[in-house]
C-alpha cells in the first residue's frame, strides 16, 4: 500500500479465553487448559486479522495481561500496592510495585512475536513496554539493599533486551508503548517529568544503530481502558515537543478522538523531523461507531495536508483491549474498523496518486 497502515496491537480476547482465565485465576482451570484457549485465540485473531487486508498485524496481544506489565507478570519480588493510575470515568488501574532488587523481566515479547510467527501470512509487528512506564515500578522510599541507580542500570538493560530480542527475531518493527508521556504532563505541568522519561528512553535508544532506529517506533494516547481515558484533557502542545525527541523512526500518534484534528497536526508539523514516519490515528476505538471508509480517507486527507506523503502513515488511536479483562468492545467491532482503515487508507492513497 503506498500511505502504511499499521495497528496498535491489542485486540480484545474471545470470551471463551477471558471466562477461561478467571477460571485459572480461580483454581478451576488448569494450565494445560488455558494454554489451549490461549493458542485458540491466537490462532483465531491472526486469520481475523489477515481477513481485514491489514498488511502489517500483532497478534492481539492475546496472551499478555496487560500492555505494562507483561515482563514482570509472575514476579516473586512485587507488591500489588503501586502507583494507581485514575481514568476519567473514575475506576482506576493500579502497577505493582517493587520489594526487592534485582530487577529482571519474566517474559520477553519475542515470546509473543515467535508464536504470532508460526501462523501469520504477513508480517508481524510487536510492542513492547516502555523503560519509562517500568521505572514507576519502584517505590518513591526506596528499597534497602537495592539503590535506584542500581534498578535503573537493569531497567535499561532488560529493556534493551526486549526491543533488540524483537528485532533480531525479524519483527517487522518493535513499537514502544509510551501512553504514559501524556498522563506525566498532567501530574507535573512543569514537563520537568516528560523531559526525564523521554530521557530514561533515549537512554535505551541509544544502544541501538541509526539503521534499527528506522524498524523502532512509539505510540503516544491518552490512555484507553473500558471505553475511558487517564490524561485526554491534557494539551498535545505540552507532550508532543518533547516526544518527537525521542530516537526512533516511527510515531504512532493517537488523532481520530481528538476535538481539533487541525490544531495537532500544525503542533507534529512543526516539531516532527524529516526522518520521521508519522502514522496518525484514523480510527477511534473508544468509540462503538465503526467508521466508514470515506470518514478514514477525509481523515487521512486532511492529514496530508500538513505530513509529507513521503512520511504518512496511518493507524489506530490505540489498542482496542490493552488490559486482558477490558470487555468494552467486541472483536467484531475491532476488526471491523481494522478493515475501515486499510479501506479508507487505500481511497486516500488514490486520491492522492500516490
Amino acid at each position: 500500500m503506498p500511505i502504511p497502515t499499521e495497528p496498535i496491537g491489542s485486540i480484545p480476547r474471545p470470551p471463551a479465553l477471558i471466562e477461561g482465565m478467571q477460571a485459572f485465576q480461580a483454581g478451576r482451570l488448569s494450565q494445560k487448559e488455558l494454554d489451549s484457549l490461549y493458542n485458540a485465540a491466537i490462532l483465531d485473531t491472526i486469520q481475523l486479522f489477515e481477513a481485514t487486508g491489514s498488511p502489517v498485524i500483532t497478534d492481539g496481544e492475546q496472551t499478555k495481561p496487560s500492555f505494562a506489565t507483561y515482563p514482570i507478570h509472575g514476579l516473586a519480588n512485587l507488591a500489588s500496592d503501586g502507583v494507581t493510575i485514575p481514568f476519567a470515568d473514575g475506576h482506576t488501574r493500579q502497577l505493582p510495585k517493587l520489594t526487592a532488587g534485582p530487577f529482571r523481566y519474566k517474559t520477553y515479547a519475542d515470546q509473543y512475536l515467535e508464536t504470532a510467527q508460526r501462523h501469520a501470512r504477513v508480517p508481524v509487528k510487536q510492542a513492547v513496554i516502555s523503560a519509562s512506564a517500568l521505572s514507576l515500578l519502584y517505590p518513591q522510599n526506596g528499597i534497602e539493599g537495592y539503590s535506584r541507580e542500581a534498578f535503573i542500570n537493569d531497567l535499561l538493560r532488560e529493556n534493551e533486551a526486549d526491543i533488540r530480542r524483537c528485532l533480531q527475531k525479524g519483527a517487522y518493527n518493535v513499537q514502544i508503548d509510551f501512553t504514559e508521556g501524556r498522563l506525566v504532563v498532567k501530574l507535573d505541568p512543569t514537563i520537568q517529568l516528560l523531559n526525564s522519561f523521554v530521557d530514561l528512553n533515549n537512554q535505551v535508544l541509544d544502544r541501538f544503530s541509526a539503521e534499527e532506529r528506522k524498524r523502532i517506533g512509539v505510540h503516544t494516547c491518552p490512555g484507553g481502558d473500558q471505553d475511558s481515558t487517564h490524561s485526554a484533557d491534557v494539551d498535545y502542545a505540552d507532550l508532543l515537543p518533547s516526544l518527537f525527541e525521542l530516537k526512533v523512526g516511527n510515531f504512532y500518534i493517537q488523532l481520530a478522538s481528538e476535538s481539533d484534528r487541525a490544531r495537532v497536526l500544525r503542533i507534529i508539523k512543526e516539531h516532527a523531523k524529516a526522518d520521521h514516519r508519522i502514522f496518525v490515528g484514523v480510527i477511534d476505538p473508544i468509540n462503538p461507531r465503526v467508521e466508514t471508509a470515506e470518514e478514514v480517507r477525509d481523515r487521512v486527507l486532511e492529514a496530508a495536508e500538513y505530513i509529507p506523503l513521503s512520511q504518512l502513515g496511518t493507524t489506530d488511536d490505540c489498542g482496542f483491549s490493552p488490559f486482558g479483562d477490558d470487555t468494552s468492545t467486541s472483536r467484531e467491532t475491532a476488526f471491523e474498523k481494522i478493515r475501515a482503515r486499510v479501506a479508507g487508507t487505500a481511497l486516500a492513497a488514490k486520491v492522492l496518486g500516490v
